[in-house]
């Protein structure tokens, strides 16, 4: 069953790492001028939560019988406290993303995003004590590579009409971003590690729900004080594609990013950050091709090799998983025989 959950999560959360982009630089290319506004569209689809939630609840009311499992909230608060301070920290990143989507291409802006997993890396490996082998290593080491070649050339596919400032900055600013959820994914895991209650899946639906909330709280303060809810009427009337379709593109773009978050935190539970990380990373292809097909960005060489190395590290390290399961496996299977002989009762005659 968890194997099964897995492989959903990785589904939603390849579909969000892959939507999302696209439609926040669809925002901004057609005439959206805000920051904060597509930073809060990120996560204040949180109230959607609310659904799989009750049908957790309904099914634990029957399936369940003890009492402390058929609650209609089983977060304690020290899980509340930690899972708030990241979301606060998740609305701060929601920002910095937003920024840089402003100024860089989708295509650029994706393998730079990949180099957050060399952050996921050294921060599992300082707070959950993450275990690498040559091939994560390996892996690490060419999707850090891909995103530096990149930065080698920041001028290379600036859109028309941007300052080189603006186009470093948002460089910047998408680095930046990485580097905090290659932090904030580690804290999710420690946090299920560190919880002195059971994590099931209705806990990190609540966890999730909780994370979005304060994360679309933080981006909201960020709102008011930049006039942002004023602006919105206005905008949508003066958006290339129309007013409808304005708040067709921001409900979308909400609803997209919320199966981000959710998939995101689902692959934790289930597995690790640090796999977490590599699905964000092995999504970058089709986002490349996306944006190539409907935005007719610019494919140059170099991101033609950040995309080789980026695919490269994605295979070493699903071949340096798959052979230290098949490993774990045979070791279980030598062992396996030898205890069932020393465990088999003698019965008397």
């Amino acid at each position: 069953m968890r194997k099964i959950l897995l492989v959903i999560n990785c589904i939603i959360l390849a579909i969000g790492n892959c939507g999302s982009p696209l439609l926040t630089r669809l925002y901004f290319v057609k005439g959206g001028q805000r920051i904060w506004l597509p930073s809060w569209i990120q996560t204040a689809a949180w109230p959607i939560i609310f659904i799989p939630l009750l049908i957790s609840y309904f099914h634990r009311q029957k399936t369940d019988p003890r009492p402390e499992d058929s609650k209609l909230i089983i977060m304690k608060y020290p899980v509340f406290i930690a899972t708030a301070v990241i979301g606060l920290l998740t609305g701060l990143d929601n920002y910095l993303y937003a920024y840089g989507i402003a100024r860089l291409p989708v295509s650029t802006a994706a393998i730079i995003i990949a180099a957050q997993l060399v952050f996921v890396a050294f921060f599992a490996f300082l707070l959950v004590k993450q275990k690498f082998t040559a091939y994560s290593v390996n892996a690490v080491i060419l999707l850090t590579v891909g995103s530096g070649v990149l930065g080698l050339h920041t001028g290379s596919d600036r859109p028309k009409g941007e300052s080189n400032k603006l186009y470093v900055l948002g460089f910047i600013m998408t680095l930046a971003a990485a580097a905090l959820y290659g932090l904030i994914l580690p804290m999710v895991e420690l946090m299920y590690m560190k919880a002195k209650q059971a994590i099931t899946y209705s806990l990190v639906l609540e966890i999730q729900l909780i994370m979005c909330f304060f994360a679309t709280v933080f981006c909201t303060v960020g709102m008011l004080i930049n006039k942002d809810f004023q602006a919105i009427s206005r905008e949508a009337r003066a958006y290339e594609l129309g007013e409808m379709k304005y708040y067709i593109v921001l409900v979308s773009g909400a609803i997209v990013s919320q199966c981000f978050f959710l998939g995101a935190i689902g692959v934790i539970f289930c597995a690790s950050s640090l796999v977490s990380g590599i699905i964000i990373a092995v999504s970058l292809p089709v986002t490349e091709l996306l944006a190539v097909i409907f935005f007719n960005e610019k494919f140059q060489a170099e991101k033609g090799v950040a995309l080789f190395l980026s695919l490269w590290g994605f295979i070493s390290y699903f071949y340096g998983d798959i052979k230290k399961n098949k490993s774990k496996e045979e070791k279980s299977d030598q062992k396996n025989p030898s205890q069932a002989t020393e465990m088999t009762p003698v019965v008397a005659p």
